[in-house]
Parts: structure tokens; C-alpha cells; sequence
């Protein structure tokens, strides 16, 4: 299944202590979500704490994904490593397990240069001949590569299919999806932009909140698509307080953790140096749940 198109809820990995993966409850979450009708997942993102897993863990952690997906909904596997070799290795075994897709990101230590940037992505997506979905996050690599750049990549490798857009720019968001009319399409990766980012042409979202809200993200999705702009925008007005805390805490693996253990799913600890929600952003967490959970009650949105 390579339909890459929707919103795709981006996994943690669910730990029973900092030293071991929490592996049976990584199945049970694909499992809860799969439930949920999500057009996708993604695994071994940032949210998936990919940068503290060894090679070893990641590699398990896709070859269960896969078994346990079962060609039902769209897998992507998080491919990123520091070096362009590592990253090729990592991109090939997904492949090689199954999955549907590769989410790559640019080296997150050696700031590189927009030519390093451009051989990397081609070097990486050349070694494999399923989709690359490249990704553009300056947050974490402190490098937000220039729109020509993605462009031009995606333009050259023909399996470059889709590019993943953190930026917080809108304005890049707009120039690739139309000038990249035709061969490369826009996928949202800002929590805080997802509606604006449909309206200039996403086709996706890769969504940390859909961890939270799978429900009400996917139904964003579809009341834009299907032309309800009076719906996308209330449910966009609802979710957004919790999108902004995502944004804007640092802490969205915490979160996300957090709120999977409150809904009775795996979470865990985070690997340090991460470190659990204080007290004041437990409450804000709990406060903003009530508060989706008090408005699809009202709607008789009823999670399962």
C-alpha cells in the first residue's frame, strides 16, 4: 500500500523503563490506531525518539510495524541517521521489511551546506526504489533548507515523492506544493498549521496530535477535502489549543506518552536526557483533554 495521502498519526515508542522497549505495547498501539481508521502511521520519526534507539531497536521496531500493519493502512519508516551511509542502511531495511515509505530527514549535527543537503537526499533515495518522503525541520537540525533545494531534489530522483514541511513557514509550504506541481507533493509537519497548510496544497499530515486526537484529525481532514469548511474550521478551532502546547512545550514525546497512558495505551518513560511533564504542564495536559474529550461528548463523538 503506497497511497501516501491524509493524516498519519507519527508513534511513539512506548518503553516499559528507560533501558527496554516496550515492544508488545508498540503492538497494541499500531493496533488502537489502525482501529481508529487512519489513512497511515509513521514510526522511528522524532516522536518515535529515533536519535536514543540503537540499530538493533530500530530495526525490530519496523520489522514488527510491518507484520503487524499487514498491508492495512500506509507505513512510513522514519530512515534518518547522521550520515549519508547510515541513512541508506537504514532507508534499504525498510524497504526490504515492507514498509511503504521512507521519512527522511537531512543530518541533524553537521549542519550542512545546500549541496551536502542535495547529494545526501539523492544518494539516499537512489540506493531504494520505494517512495522518500524528504523533510524539511530546521527546529531540529538547525538547517531549513531553501525551497530550490527540496525542489530541485525532488524534481532529479523520481522516487523523491513527497516532502515533509516543518519550517512554521507557510509561505515555503506554498511555493513547493505549486511550484512542485507534478511531481512532488506537500505534506504538513507543523501542528500549528495543519489546516492552513491543506488550504495551499498539503495533501497530508504528519501528526503528532493525531496520537491524541485520531479521530478529530482525520475528520479535519476529510471535511476539508470534502468541501465543509465550516466543519475543518470548528474542529481546527478545537484542537488547536492542543496543538500549540505541542508546538510550543518541547516536551510533544512527553505529551504524547503521557496522554497514551491516561487513554490506557503504552507510553513510558522517555530515554534521557528527556525527562517527564512537570506538574504545571500535567495540568495544563489534563486540562486540554477535558476539554476534547467534553466536546466530542457533545457531539457524540465517543472514542472506543
Amino acid at each position: 500500500m503506497t497511497k501516501l495521502e491524509g493524516v498519519f498519526p507519527v508513534l511513539i515508542t512506548p518503553m516499559i523503563n528507560e533501558k527496554e522497549i516496550d515492544y508488545d505495547g508498540f503492538k497494541n498501539n499500531i493496533e488502537h490506531f489502525i482501529g481508529k481508521n487512519v489513512a497511515g502511521i509513521a514510526i522511528t520519526g522524532s516522536t518515535g525518539e529515533f536519535v536514543s534507539l540503537t540499530k538493533e531497536e530500530r530495526f525490530k521496531l519496523v520489522e514488527i510495524a510491518v507484520e503487524q500493519v499487514n498491508g492495512r493502512v500506509t507505513l512510513v519508516v522514519g530512515t534518518a541517521a547522521e550520515t549519508t551511509a547510515d541513512a541508506i542502511e537504514f532507508t534499504q531495511q525498510a524497504e526490504k521489511a515492507g514498509a511503504d515509505a521512507s521519512l527522511l530527514i537531512n543530518s541533524y549535527y553537521a549542519h550542512p551546506k545546500e549541496n551536502e543537503i542535495y547529494e545526501h537526499f539523492k544518494a539516499v533515495a537512489e540506493s531504494v526504489k520505494f517512495p522518500i518522503m524528504i523533510y524539511n525541520n530546521p527546529f531540529t537540525t538547525g538547517v531549513d533548507i531553501s525551497a530550490e533545494t527540496l525542489l530541485n531534489v525532488a524534481r532529479d530522483v523520481d522516487n523523491i515523492t513527497h516532502i515533509k514541511e516543518s519550517s512554521g513557514e507557510i509561505g515555503k509550504a506554498r511555493d513547493i506544493a505549486r511550484k512542485g506541481e507534478g511531481f512532488i507533493k506537500v505534506f504538513c509537519g507543523s501542528e500549528d498549521l495543519a489546516l492552513e497548510s491543506l488550504f495551499i496544497g498539503a495533501t497530508g499530515w504528519i501528526s503528532v496530535s493525531g496520537n491524541i486526537v485520531p479521530e478529530l484529525t482525520a475528520e479535519l481532514f476529510s471535511s476539508y477535502q470534502a468541501g465543509n469548511l465550516d466543519r475543518a474550521w470548528e474542529i481546527y478551532d478545537q484542537i488547536l489549543p492542543l496543538c500549540e502546547f505541542l508546538e510550543g512545550s518541547g516536551k510533544y514525546v512527553q505529551i504524547v506518552k503521557r496522554t497514551m497512558e491516561l487513554q490506557g495505551l503504552a507510553g513510558g518513560p522517555c530515554r534521557r536526557p528527556r525527562l517527564g511533564l512537570s506538574d504545571e504542564e500535567e495540568a495544563t495536559l489534563i486540562e486540554l483533554l477535558t476539554n476534547l474529550d467534553a466536546l466530542k461528548k457533545e457531539e457524540g463523538v465517543v472514542s472506543k
